[in-house]
């Protein structure tokens, strides 16, 4: 597959615009656990994601992580380029959760591309209302929903992303995704594990009652 197989507006760009990406997009491949992109001072550029899957997390001053968004086959990361948006005020590190093949585009060239054409302005904005969505939605999370419930959901959705309800993932792990402490975690799976909801060993956490752990969720 090729970048404009991916690239869900290239037909709504000129044949000058087309052969200028051609011209200087290029694809990379990381390991899992490598840090893509490290806060505003980075502009490391567009982020077209062929295969593999992101994590997007900020840092608290004490150190504790928490994920804002993920990005998955065909997912686009624009915060990756925050230097070209003045409206980015705060800083994203963005970590490759899996092996991770992407295109990158120049972050000078997609400036030019958003100031000429309206199709990759809009398209850009719809990209920003959807991650400023999934923002809202955590911050309702975490204002609102008991650990117990956002430690549930989380859970589920591991499940669903990876299509197994044995997930390899560590206390540690699972509390930096949500930006708590560790023991806050353990302890919560622990009361699941009690309940019978879950089946806990080194390294893995496996769903054994996946319903009621939805009815915990809500």
């Amino acid at each position: 597959m090729y970048f404009k197989d991916y690239f869900s507006i290239w037909d709504k760009l000129t044949p000058a615009q087309q052969d200028r990406i051609s011209d200087h997009v290029s694809s990379r491949s990381i390991k899992k656990g490598t840090i893509i992109h490290n806060g505003s001072l980075d502009c490391t550029g567009l982020l077209l994601l062929k295969s593999g899957q992101l994590r997007a997390y900020i840092l608290s001053d004490e150190g504790r992580e928490i994920t804002i968004y993920r990005l998955f086959d065909r997912d686009i990361c624009l915060f990756s380029a925050s230097c070209i948006m003045r409206s980015i005020q705060f800083d994203i590190t963005i970590e490759a959760e899996k092996d991770t093949e992407f295109w990158l585009i120049p972050p000078d060239l997609y400036k030019e591309l958003m100031e000429e054409s309206a199709a990759v302005s809009n398209y850009t904005n719809e990209i920003m209302a959807a991650r400023f969505s999934e923002v809202m939605w955590l911050m309702e999370q975490i204002m609102w929903k008991s650990m117990d419930k956002r430690i549930a959901s989380f859970l589920l959705t591991e499940a669903s992303i990876e299509g197994t309800n044995t997930l390899k993932i560590t206390h540690e792990m699972i509390a930096n995704h949500l930006g708590t402490h560790r023991e806050v975690v353990t302890r919560m799976l622990r009361y699941f594990q009690s309940e019978e909801l879950i089946k806990l060993t080194r390294g893995t956490v496996e769903i054994i009652d996946a319903k009621q752990l939805q009815v915990l969720e809500n």
